[in-house]
């Protein structure tokens, strides 16, 4: 009796290969032996119809010879007549797509074939942040924060183990720190082996538990964190402190990251390495120069104001700006605004007629 494919997985011809692999994975999982409720019979039909729909070029020559493709399979195409899945692969004829056993395999056993390798276990990552000022972000400064998070146990040093308490062997893995487990399949016996969930793979457990953790080794406590800002951050940058995240049984720690808000400042902004800061001058020290006490985040300092300077002229003052490495900095950029009186004097009108005529 000719086979429709199709019909078997409850697609149409023109499927995606998409369509027919979720066809299959919900009737394998329907049928598969090893549920109560399986059907071998129908599990193998499946299995048949997906190995053919979902290969090209088997599924290309199923097509064209229609109810003839048994006879077709007889000529070289690799048929399934005759497969006992009952004892494994040996002796059958059948030809895998192992890139969908494995997808098969991760299905219905849920971790694939790993082979049992121990994974580095790794806490999880935590964030905070903190607001700093505007001098701290430009000088650096060093600032500590309680941080309440999974921490090694204190009283055990994260052992597990009860003070003075030696380890012995796992009793469940033997030591070996990984367990071996059989499953019987259609395809026949699968070895799988897993990491101890006891000794988490390492073959040893405390002869007697930490009081305080309760044989964890980890627990949740506040814990205090020195952070060391570098000068020259920007708001909004991160830092990363390797190590500081959340502990874990067996494992390393995870990292710790702090978000930095910089204050605003009421007088310097930032561009880049430069500071740039705005300086109200009278129109008459503009025109006659002077030498003006300024005070910048290094201290008080002098700026010379040169004779006759344009509205919006820049004066670069080098070497006060943020640092860059230890011994080079960028400057200090002063914005000159020129302030126009309103309203003149009789004597200042007669001051500025004269200037006029001289071209001023």
């Amino acid at each position: 009796m000719a086979k429709d494919y199709y019909e078997t997985l409850g697609v149409n011809k023109g499927a995606s290969k998409d369509e027919i692999k979720k066809a299959f994975y919900k009737l394998a999982h329907k049928y598969h032996p090893d549920k109560k409720e399986g059907n071998e019979a129908r599990f193998k039909q499946v299995n048949e119809a997906y190995q053919v729909l979902s290969d090209d070029a088997k599924r290309s020559k199923y097509d064209q010879y229609g109810s003839g493709f048994e006879s077709a399979q007889q000529g070289g195409f690799g048929g399934f007549s005759g497969t006992d899945f009952s004892g494994g692969f040996q002796g059958a004829n059948v030809d895998f797509d192992f890139g969908n056993l494995n997808d098969i395999f991760s299905d219905f056993f849920g971790g694939g074939m790993s082979g049992g390798r121990r994974e580095t276990r790794r806490g999880r990552d935590i964030s905070t942040e903190i607001q700093i000022s505007f001098y701290d972000s430009i000088f650096g400064t060093n600032r500590k924060v309680l941080i309440t998070k999974t921490s090694n146990c204190l009283a055990c040093h994260g052992s597990g183990a009860k003070t003075g308490s030696k380890m012995e062997t796992c009793k469940i893995c033997n030591g070996q720190g990984k367990i071996r487990e059989s499953k019987r399949t259609i395809f026949g016996n699968i070895a799988n082996t897993k990491i101890c969930e006891v000794c988490l793979g390492t073959g040893e457990v405390p002869k007697e538990i930490c009081e305080t953790c309760k044989g964890k080794e980890v627990l949740r406590r506040e814990e205090e964190v020195s952070i060391v800002i570098p000068a020259g951050i920007r708001d909004g940058e991160m830092i990363r402190m390797t190590g500081y995240g959340e502990a874990i049984s067996k494992g390393t720690t995870g990292d710790l990251y702090i978000k930095i808000n910089v204050a605003s400042h009421n007088v310097f902004k930032r561009d880049g390495n430069d500071l740039v800061m705005s300086l109200n001058l009278k129109l008459s020290d503009a025109l006659l120069g002077m030498e003006y006490p300024l005070r910048t985040l290094d201290g008080e300092i002098k700026v010379t104001i040169p004779e006759g300077v344009a509205i919006n002229e820049i004066l670069r003052v080098r070497g006060k700006g943020v640092p860059i490495s230890k011994n080079k900095r960028g400057d200090l950029l002063i914005k000159l605004n020129i302030k126009l009186p309103g309203k003149l004097s009789r004597k200042s009108r007669e001051i500025v007629e004269e200037l006029k005529k001289e071209g001023i």
